[in-house]
């Protein structure tokens, strides 16, 4: 008797492996696709590529052939061992950008759906889930009076929470344009980073706050009331004062919802790109709220046209936010990010003003390889 099976994803697979990891930690990619006449490649494993973007030019990645089999089997193996990552990459048919129909992993970024796979050991084991006690991540619905709306976070708590009665700091963590209070956990990894940091004793244990940091979206694409529609970076209200007016609603929920360190010293800001702008906006605008700010690839300034109470004597309020002495302000930036002159040009104001910060300096440009490593370096140092 043959069983009959309800799934029906369970039909039409290609039998084939792909990624292929190898004991060397060389991959190799395959697709059946007999009737094809060109595939390529392309993920930041491999050499960056100069790309034009919205704003600018900047690093995206690189791209490869595959070879074709007399099977109808196309493969291309990796030149040399990866580095320990989580890699992310697409194929290109016959110039459409696809999917790996053999991989089943993938993570969205903003409109863009991509395949992932992991090389393990070194900073890698970090992003890694591994037989450690484990965190809690949830989504939450809280009330905006400044915004007039119900939006949705997620939220981070250490493990060990639920079982105890103890309060713990709170590191709000923010996504750059396009992103959303998804972004970190699924690009950022940030449950494992967090999970394995303190575990090892490197991180405080601690709660992590991811919000949304669009402020015309209830929630991310898809689980809002707008339901299903395609996401873009073209959103209003990022950028100009209301994500930041708005950010003591996002503080006030947390601090009644959850058992916290309601002070200074128990808060901490970070975010990356867009995030990072809203972090150094934040924190000087509110500045007896975070004793620990992170500027990961930062905007800094914005746009000539942006009238916004936020934004101005910012000189003035960076005073008085350096005269209350944070314990850390610290900024991470790639060398070959669009974004490095503008780092470059703030850290050179600070410095005029003998304002105290961390400086870290990576390879590569505005990718999350490096928003990674700017969380697992940030964390470590925070609440202690």
């Amino acid at each position: 008797m043959v069983p009959l099976f309800a799934q029906q994803a369970l039909w039409g697979g290609q039998d084939i492996v792909s990624p292929e990891i190898h004991s060397d930690n060389s991959v190799t990619f395959r697709v059946y696709a007999p009737e094809a006449q060109k595939i390529q490649v392309t993920g930041d494993f491999l050499p960056p590529r100069e790309i034009d973007t919205q704003v600018g030019k900047t690093e995206g990645p690189g791209v490869a052939d595959l070879l074709k089999g007399s099977n109808g089997v196309w493969e291309y193996k990796t030149a040399a061992p990866l580095s320990p990552e989580l890699y992310s990459y697409s194929l290109i048919v016959d110039g459409v950008k696809t999917t790996d129909p053999n991989n089943v992993y993938m993570i969205r970024d903003v409109a863009t759906v991509q395949n992932v796979f992991m090389i393990g050991g070194g900073r890698g084991d970090l992003y890694k889930t591994n037989k450690v006690p484990h965190g809690t991540v949830a989504r939450r619905w809280y009330s905006s009076p400044t915004l007039k709306m119900e939006r949705r976070l997620t939220v981070y708590t250490p493990p060990g929470y639920e079982s105890g009665n103890k309060r713990y700091p709170v590191f709000y963590l923010l996504h750059g344009m396009g992103g959303d209070e998804e972004a970190w956990i699924a690009l950022g990894r940030t449950a494992q980073i967090m999970d394995n940091l303190i575990a090892q004793g490197k991180a405080s244990p601690m709660i992590v706050v991811m919000t949304n940091g669009n402020a015309v979206q209830e929630a991310a694409p898809g689980e809002s009331s707008l339901n299903f529609y395609k996401p873009t970076f073209q959103l209003p209200k990022t950028m100009e004062g209301s994500m930041e007016q708005s950010f003591p609603d996002v503080v006030n929920f947390i601090d009644n919802s959850y058992r916290t360190v309601k002070s200074k010293q128990g808060r901490a800001i970070a975010g990356l790109s867009m995030g990072g702008f809203h972090s150094l906006h934040i924190s000087k605008q509110y500045p007896d709220m975070f004793d620990y700010v992170g500027l990961f690839s930062a905007a800094i300034m914005p746009g000539k046209d942006v009238k916004s109470p936020v934004y101005s004597n910012m000189e003035e309020k960076l005073k008085v936010q350096f005269e209350k002495k944070p314990k850390l302000y610290w900024i991470g930036i790639g060398k070959t990010d669009f974004l490095y002159q503008a780092n470059t040009d703030y850290r050179k104001m600070l410095d005029a003003r003998n304002y105290k910060y961390v400086y870290y300096e990576s390879e590569g440009g505005h990718i999350w390889r490096n928003w990674r490593i700017y969380l697992s370096e940030f964390a470590p140092l925070l609440f202690k």
